[in-house]
């Protein structure tokens, strides 16, 4: 019973870890993989368990001759046993059939006979023995270089020599690198036997020390590998005996710089020879080489030096210095340690499941740094989108199926060797579900986001398991077409929502989705294919980036084309940086090498290179670093002292040059000394590149010396120090004791500082090296200042005012500091008043000048009355723009009480204010004052010109624009040029103004496939900006669209045809028969329709008088004082123009803003302008207030008005004798542009002429100012049909007396009212003009063209329709450019709004004179006509 509870312990124990395993076998696929453990079990699983497997004994590199036979040994251990097979250069051998070459039982590979020859060599080459486990997988050892001896071959030979006895003599015997170790030197024939004194070194080179008489003879060197012996040419040493006389040192064999790996030997060969015999030092970083205390130093005969068992710490530069007392020399030689790659870390088994992502982690060193690549049973791992080396060394193997499983190595590699280490995968089968329900495939699954590099899939719970709670969720996914799939897992349960990251852009993927309840996985879904969005290609790092030095200032910089990346490269930017700053420097280069020049020398820099293709910059390489070549400093030694030590010694002190002139590793320095009394001999001395002082021994008394100093690089020698004097003692001064106090002690106090003095101590016979001044408020140690002991005075700077000091005086030598002599003193007050302030300046004002200056002006309080400048003080003006978040200033100083601020910006608000300053005194800054400068031009067209058609209407396009960024002022409107030419003059582009405020603009009536181009063009208060580029856009083809030869849409029973032959939209002429035809129709039904108004005007006589009495009371009323209803401005007739070309009712309306807004014209288009009119006489003193409205106008009569107004009107004032015609042209602010050429001067106006006199019905003959007539312009109002109009008494005066076109006119008269009487803003009211009554009056047109100015010709147009029509009538309007006719073009209008007073209207004007009165006002019109014509001709 006492054993039960320790069983059920036992059994407890083991039904834990039983379900622990149950439980792992059943884990779901995307759990991480098992590391070198036991592999997860289940029940009814067959356990499987990793196999060892690895090279017992591997190949090493082999050196053999010729003939002669090798083994090449390798040794694997596997249950069962491995298969061995060997590889030759990456290729298996065929041993089977091999008579030379075969495999030993063990696995070794014999060769029995090497051969090798010129032209033959089979067996030299590099060896890797495999190993192969059927069943298993396959593992490859390091790879093993077998080199065979050449023939050989002498580079140099012995040469005849002599060597004094005592001296050491070098032999030359230089041959192939591989049969240096099977030299052989002989003596008189007879082997030489070698010894402590006689060394052969690894070269070849026999070196004999200290030499004796035996030792001369016949020398040769012979080479035994394996064949006969070659032999070298015989050369004769002879041995002379000591002359007694000195030589100078030289070098028989400096040292060279040498590369070892770890663990080889290491021979730095050194001989030297002079009289005396010198000998020979190490030294290595500056510290000597102790060959004594070492066993693994070793001095060889001549001074060699050898280092067996070579380790990283023997790297370094070694000095050999020869010295023979009379003379030293030095030279250097580099020792570079390698090291063969080692494991830090190797790879590790694995378990996993398929579609799992595992990682082989790999960490090597070595040096050079290893390269490492990996293998898969015995073949190359090649990088791809599922085999990736990440971290620089680890395998990272992705979406695992069933044929990864294996054996995986990673092989690194460098100079020096290679070595290997591998790991198994293992993968397992899913355990087998438990029995319980499984879930069913999850419902609805979707992509609820697709990107270019990542896809986001959701999904339903499965329908067996509606709430889902315990269900976790596996995404299987691959590329459309792999079969290998991937897998990704939802992080907790419930979770119905997935990110699969990392996905390539513009490719298709498969996915699909299984539950995974505490039973099992369930069914799949569907799969669902997704494509990823496309990627703007941008280049990917260019590869193999490298740099290189090429001078001490220059580096080298090249790279190749990168391997990624839609479409061609354009160029690249090589980016560079001095490492140790944040400044990084760019420069574009089109080629794959670029040299950059002017760098700092022997200094560290990186480079980076990005390309460019057309959509921008692409990936940035790596950053590679590279040092500039050293060169001499550039600088001598710094803080260059003399210490004298006795009568017979200096001791020179320095510091390195600046770190930035040194230019390279400093070597040493070259010290220089001679007497000063006469230019006598220099003697030099080096120094190693540490040591800052040397002592100068040897020297004669009481003499006088010049010491300089320069630095050393491996590069020469850089500028020497100015030379520095001492003098040696005459007699060696007593330094066993302390020196004496000094004799005396001055002080002289100032305000901020005390000049110290002093004599030397009176006894001379003790050494002083310095004085040591100490000083302080009270106490003399809380400061100390060290001097040279030939210093007499010293002044203590930087102290407090009115200050007590205490000062005290100590020699000092090497012993130490003497007995100190004190001093006190006190310090002078400051007794320099602070300045006070001077009073700011006063009444600080603002004028602007233009639209980038403002004057500022001031007054100064402080200045006598007559504010004159009589001293030297001086004004600061400062100004900012007056943005919150601006709070930079700019400053100007100025003598006068102005100043000229020049260089603002237009149209921007501006603060400024002033400070006085005179001497040390300065003011406070004054009150600010504000200026706003005028507005500019815009020095910026549009921007962002986009054009689209309107959907539905393909004849229909809309233009959209952004501002200009450079507006300089409120954009009051926008001009939109456009063509079908794009070359065509800018007068010949067809011109829509639109409203500053709009940012858009449609354009109707455009021919269907016609390419056409778009310009705009801003305008401000000051004119207009530049234009914009061209923008392109064909008009879209459609079915049913007028064309050349089609009809035109139907435009209703009232449509006439335009004249001119214009048939079509865009006004392509017909044949000068229909033209002429149409023409005589037109003229007589005009003619016709005259007559039948005459006589309709007669007849309308006849009524009774009265009532005509009261209409013109009420006329005349009406300019005087009727007003607006809800308005208190004057209603003011329109100015009629008498057109003499069309004899019809022209309104004018005065518009006091330059910018007539007109928006959505209908009209048909053709590639001719309307041609805008040069206005230069643009003045602000008659600026009146207009609102605008933003909705485009829909009245016919405005449209036309709006079209009229984009080119000259040719206006004629009726009179019976034409030969001297009175012509005007009407200007448009808005269309200000260099561009347009116009005789503006020849035009005048005939109904502007006169100005209105409120007392008399009747105009005064006298001619209005140029700039009253300048401020005329067009104003096209928009009236919706809710508008409401004055009293029809006021309209009656207007409409008196009209042609039968009077209704149209009237209508006219309505539509430019104020479409709102009760807006906030003022309404724009007509100009006052004299209370003419406009007639037509029946003419047969001349039969030729018009006889006045040809630069201005006239087209006659198409008369108006009446308004009583509720459809788009036809109209045609006139357009044209200087110096050529255009046929009209026809113009569809939508007809006019009902308004309430049109009936009226159109009652009031069938009304007329008496016939005598009409022959009175005839009469007196034709008086003024005549006046007119000559006052505008003068």
């Amino acid at each position: 019973m006492a054993a039960e509870p320790g069983a059920w312990r036992l059994l407890s124990t083991s039904f834990f870890w039983l379900c622990c395993l149950l439980l792992l076998g059943r884990r779901a696929p995307g759990v991480a993989a098992a590391r070198s453990g036991s592999p997860p079990q289940s029940p009814g699983s067959s356990i499987r368990t990793f196999t060892p497997f690895y090279f017992l004994v591997e190949p090493v590199d082999t050196l053999s001759v010729r003939g002669s036979s090798v083994i090449l040994n390798c040794s694997a251990y596997s249950e069962p046993s491995p298969k061995i097979e060997w590889k030759k250069d990456g290729t298996l051998l065929n041993l089977v059939s091999d008579d030379r070459r075969q495999l030993l039982p063990d696995g070794s590979l014999f060769i029995s006979s090497v051969v090798h020859s010129k032209h033959n060599k089979p067996d030299e080459g590099y060896y890797q023995c495999v190993a192969t486990v059927e069943n298993l997988g396959t593992i490859v050892s390091r790879t093993a270089k077998l080199t065979v001896a050449g023939l050989p071959r002498f580079a140099s030979q012995p040469e005849p020599s002599s060597v004094y006895v005592g001296n050491s003599a070098v032999l030359n015997c230089e041959v192939n690198a591989d049969l240096v170790p099977f030299v052989r030197w002989e003596q008189n024939k007879q082997p030489l036997l070698l010894d402590d004194r006689v060394v052969k070194l690894p070269s070849g080179m026999l070196v004999i020390s200290n030499a004796t008489e035996g030792d001369g003879g016949l020398y040769r060197c012979m080479v035994e590998s394996g064949g006969p012996p070659k032999y070298s040419e015989e050369a004769e040493l002879k041995v002379l005996p000591d002359p007694g006389a000195t030589s100078n040192l030289v070098f028989l064999k400096p040292p060279s710089s040498l590369i070892r790996v770890i663990g080889q030997s290491a021979v730095l060969p050194c001989v030297a020879s002079g009289l005396p015999t010198p000998t020979i030092r190490w030294m290595k970083n500056e510290e000597t080489v102790d060959t004594e205390s070492s066993g693994r130093l070793v001095l060889l005969a001549g001074g060699s030096l050898e280092i067996s068992d070579v380790t990283e710490d023997d790297a370094g530069t070694y000095f050999c210095i020869a010295d023979n007392g009379n003379e030293t020399i030095e030279a250097q030689a580099e020792l570079t340690v390698q090291a063969q790659p080692e494991f830090l870390q190797q790879p590790t088994n694995i378990y996993a499941h398929e579609s799992m992502d595992i990682v082989f982690e790999c960490e090597v060193t070595g040096k050079p740094t290893p390269t490492v690549k990996w293998v898969k049973n015995g073949d190359m791992v090649i990088p791809s989108d599922y085999f990736k080396i990440v971290k620089e060394h680890n395998l990272q193997v992705l979406g695992l199926v069933k044929s990864d499983e294996g054996f995986y190595q990673c092989i690194a590699e460098n100079d020096v060797g290679n070595a290997q280490a591998g790991a198994q995968l293992i993968i397992l089968e899913h355990a087998p579900a438990t029995t319980g329900p499984l879930p069913s495939a999850p419902r609805d699954v979707v992509a609820s986001l697709v990107s270019t590099r990542f896809i986001k899939l959701t999904w339903r719970t499965p329908a067996s398991d509606p709430h889902g709670d315990n269900l976790t969720y596996s995404v299987f996914y691959t590329k459309e077409g792999i079969a290998r799939e991937r897998v990704e897992n939802t992080s907790r349960p419930g979770e119905m929502q997935v990110t699969i990251q990392n996905l390539m852009p513009a490719t298709v993927y498969i996915f699909r989705v299984m539950a995974q309840n505490k039973h099992g996985s369930g069914e799949s879904s569907a799969p669902l294919r997704v494509e990823t969005q496309p990627e703007v290609q941008l280049p990917g790092p260019a590869p193999n980036i490298r740099a290189y030095a090429t001078s001490p200032t220059s580096i080298t910089v090249t790279w190749e084309t990168p391997l990624s990346g839609n479409g061609e490269i354009q160029n690249y930017k090589l980016y560079y940086m001095e490492k140790g700053t944040d400044k990084e420097q760019d420069v574009d280069v089109s080629s794959h090498s670029h040299t950059i020049n002017g760098l700092k020398k022997y200094t560290e820099y990186s480079f980076r290179v990005v390309a460019y293709n057309k959509h921008g910059p692409g990936v940035s390489t790596q950053d590679v670093a590279v040092r500039t070549f050293s060169d001499v400093p550039s600088a001598a030694p710094q803080n260059l002292s003399l210490e004298v030590r006795n009568s017979k010694s200096i001791v020179i002190h320095w510091q390195p040059p600046p770190p930035a002139t040194q230019n390279g590793q400093i070597t040493g320095y070259k010290v220089r000394y001679r007497k000063a009394s006469r230019k006598s001999d220099v003697t030099e001395t080096l120094v190693s590149g540490t040591q800052l002082s040397q002592l100068i021994e040897g020297l004669d008394r009481g003499t006088e010396y010049n010491f300089r100093v320069a630095a050393l690089t491996v590069n020469g020698t850089g500028p020497a120090t100015d030379w520095l004097s001492a003098e040696t003692f005459e007699s060696d001064l007593d330094e066993t004791r302390v020196p004496e106090v000094p004799s005396s002690l001055h002080v002289r106090p100032l305000v901020t500082s005390i000049v110290v003095s002093w004599t030397p101590p009176e006894n001379q016979n003790i050494v002083v090296r310095g004085y040591a001044i100490g000083y302080g408020i009270g106490s003399p140690h809380a400061q100390t200042i060290k001097v040279d002991y030939k210093q007499r005075y010293y002044t203590i700077e930087n102290l407090d005012p009115s200050s007590h000091y205490v000062i005290t005086l100590k020699a000092f030598n090497n012993v130490g500091e003497g007995i100190p002599l004190y001093e006190s003193a006190v310090t002078r007050p400051h007794t320099v008043p602070d300045p006070t302030p001077m009073m700011p300046p006063v009444g600080v004002q603002a004028s602007i000048l233009s639209h980038d200056t403002i004057r500022i002006t001031w007054a100064d309080n402080s200045l006598p009355k007559h504010q004159k400048i009589t001293d030297s003080r001086y004004y600061t003006v400062r100004w900012k723009t007056n943005i919150p978040a601006n709070t930079k200033y700019k400053n100007a100083n100025a003598t006068t009480l102005s100043y000229l601020v020049t260089g603002l910006k237009p149209n921007t608000l501006y603060e400024f204010s002033v400070m006085v300053t005179k001497g040390r005194r300065s003011s406070t800054w004054s009150m600010t004052a504000h200026g706003t400068t005028f507005e500019l031009v815009p020095t910026s067209p549009p921007k962002d010109v986009t054009v689209v058609s309107k959907e539905g209407k393909p004849r229909t396009i809309i233009v959209n624009w952004q501002p200009p960024s450079e507006a300089n002022g409120k954009i009051t409107g926008y001009i939109i040029y456009y063509s079908t030419d794009v070359n065509a003059e800018i007068h010949d582009w067809v011109i829509e103004p639109v409203v500053g405020n709009r940012l858009t603009h449609q354009i109707q009536e455009l021919t269907l496939d016609t390419p056409y181009y778009f310009k705009i063009q801003a305008r401000n208060s000051k004119g207009m900006g530049p234009m914009s580029e061209a923008v392109q856009f064909r008009t879209p083809k459609a079915s049913g669209s007028a064309g050349k030869g089609s009809r035109l849409p139907d435009l209703g029973s009232d449509y006439k045809p335009p004249m001119s032959g214009s048939n079509s939209p865009h006004g392509s002429p017909t044949s000068p028969l229909d033209s002429n035809m149409l023409l005589v129709i037109i003229v007589s039904v005009g003619v016709i329709t005259i007559v039948v108004v005459v006589i309709i005007a007669v007849f309308c006589t006849r009524r009774t008088t009265s009532h005509q009495k009261k209409k013109r009371a009420a006329c005349k009323s009406v300019n005087g004082s009727h007003k607006y209803k809800g308005n208190s401005k004057d209603v003011k007739p329109p100015d009629l123009w008498i057109h003499h070309e069309r004899l019809e009712l022209k309104p004018i309306d005065k518009s006091p803003d330059p910018n007539p807004i007109m928006t959505d014209t209908p009209i048909p288009r053709n590639s001719q302008d309307i041609t805008p009119v040069d206005n230069s006489m643009d003045s602000s003193i008659h600026q009146r207030r207009n609102s605008y409205r933003g909705h485009e106008s829909e009245d016919s009569m405005s449209t036309l008005a709006g079209r009229r107004g984009m080119r000259p009107k040719m206006m004629m004032p009726f009179d019976s004798q034409p030969p001297q015609p009175v012509i005007s042209a009407h200007p448009i602010h808005s269309l200000d542009n260099p561009h347009h050429h116009f005789h503006s001067s020849s035009l005048a106006s005939p109904a502007r002429s006169h100005l209105y006199h409120p007392g008399s019905p009747w105009p005064i003959g006298t001619s209005m100012s140029l700039s009253d007539r300048a401020n005329s312009t067009e104003s096209v109002r928009n009236t919706p049909s809710t508008d409401t109009m004055p009293a029809s008494s006021s309209q009656t005066c207007c409409t008196d007396h009209q042609d039968p076109e009077g209704a149209t006119s009237s209508s006219y008269l309505a539509s430019s009212q104020e479409e709102d009487s009760g807006q906030s803003l003022p309404t724009a009211h007509v100009r006052p003009s004299h209370p003419l009554k406009s007639f037509a009056v029946p003419a047969i047109p001349p039969p030729g063209p018009p006889t006045y100015d040809p630069a201005l010709p006239s087209t006659p147009l198409l008369s108006q329709q009446a308004l009583n029509h509720h459809i788009h009538a036809v109209k045609t309007a006139s357009i044209g450019t200087l110096g050529r006719s255009r046929p009209p073009m026809p113009v569809v209008v939508p007809s006019a709004p009902e308004v309430q007073e049109t009936t009226r209207m159109l009652e009031d004007s069938e009304s007329s004179y008496e016939p005598d009165e009409l022959t009175k006002e005839m009469a007196h019109l034709e008086g003024l006509m005549k006046d007119l014509n000559a006052i505008t001709t003068a």
